[in-house]
């Protein structure tokens, strides 16, 4: 009996892990060894220690003693004291079972709405960044305006007048000269320096301004431009378009109140189309330029004097009803009461003479 009591003891000294216990005079005078003979005696006294399975600072009941789920330093208080933090940290540090998760009825979260998440963010953009939008798109605009009002200051810009020999050729005059010009080479109804325009004067009797030979149309400014009288000698510059274009000048001034403008422009369908032997008279095959033109008269410039010559243009411009005559291989004379016109009635021809032409490759009849 006195070996198992001191086999007790050590087992609860090396349990106990409470530091600062107190050893009682009984356990120092107890031999660590083991025991020689036979107890003397009962125990005397309470046993030290604790019962065998037990912790210390663990009340001693029927249940099962609980491992905590983390280490925590022991620390000496009551039983009961002990007995409680154990069953909180208990509580605490149950794991959740992923099971029961799978297995809850309690349906899944609905996932969220794009197009409403996207509602919501355009309804939480602040009002200063639309407002910045919206100040960006108005200076866009006004900087398109501003290049489209450079664009037109570049097309009409203005030009100093001309001094001629008892006459002046208004500023304005001259500009419109510089916009035709740079309307016809952008339409393709001419090129280089091939092509002349003129105008009967409205401010002096019988003066016309015509452009002079070789001026580039689409560079034009006051030094391509020579003014002279009608039925008078060509003026310096003018060379051999001056006659043409006086004769075309007169014809047309007679249909609209003594306004006109003359255009010859080497237009390439147009004066594609003029190069069949056989044709005398050009027909357009478009409704457009059926409502525009009957038909457009071509005249031989060989083989015949220039009085002829001339008499024909006059003869076939009438015919043509004072809008444009074709000179076969040698391109179109467009008129009309002013710069305008003569432009829109040289577009218009060569328009209907490319689906002409379009047509004859195609093999449409």
């Amino acid at each position: 009996m006195r070996t198992q009591l001191a086999v007790m003891r050590e087992m609860a000294k090396k349990g106990d892990s409470t530091p600062g216990a107190a050893e009682s005079d009984e356990e120092k005078n107890t031999p660590k060894g083991p025991p020689t003979g036979p107890p003397s005696g009962p125990p005397k006294g309470a046993p030290m220690g604790m019962p065998m399975g037990m912790f210390p600072g663990v009340a001693a009941t029927g249940a099962p003693p609980q491992r905590p789920a983390g280490p925590s330093t022991p620390v000496q208080q009551d039983n009961g004291q002990q007995e409680d933090d154990e069953e909180q940290e208990e509580e605490v540090d149950t794991p959740v079972d992923d099971e029961d998760d799978e297995f809850s009825d309690e349906p899944p979260a609905p996932s969220a709405d794009i197009g409403s998440m996207i509602g919501q963010a355009m309804a939480a953009t602040p009002m200063s960044d639309v407002e910045a939008l919206r100040a960006e798109n108005e200076s866009m605009r006004d900087a398109l305006t501003n290049a489209t009002g450079i664009i037109n200051e570049m097309d009409t810009q203005p030009m100093p007048p001309i001094v001629g020999d008892g006459f002046v050729v208004p500023s304005h005059v001259v500009s419109d000269f510089v916009r035709i010009g740079r309307q016809l080479q952008r339409d393709g109804l001419c090129h280089a320096t091939v092509g002349s325009v003129s105008t009967l004067s409205l401010d002096e009797p019988n003066l016309v301004h015509i452009t002079k030979k070789g001026s580039p149309l689409g560079q034009l400014d006051e030094r391509h431009i020579t003014s002279g009288r009608l039925g008078g000698m060509a003026p310096h510059g003018a060379g051999s378009a001056w006659k043409v274009h006086t004769i075309l000048l007169a014809v047309t001034s007679l249909e609209h109140n003594g306004s006109a403008a003359c255009a010859h422009l080497p237009a390439p369908y147009t004066t594609a189309m003029s190069l069949e032997q056989d044709l005398f008279v050009l027909r357009p095959s478009d409704l457009a330029g059926k409502q525009r033109f009957e038909s457009v008269v071509i005249v031989d410039s060989d083989d015949v004097s220039e009085d002829d010559f001339l008499r024909q243009l006059s003869e076939g411009l009438q015919q043509s009803k004072c809008k444009a005559i074709v000179v076969r291989g040698g391109g179109v004379y467009a008129v009309g009461a002013n710069f305008n016109e003569a432009w829109d009635n040289a577009a218009a021809i060569e328009h209907s003479m490319k689906i002409s032409f379009l047509t004859r490759l195609a093999d449409i009849e």
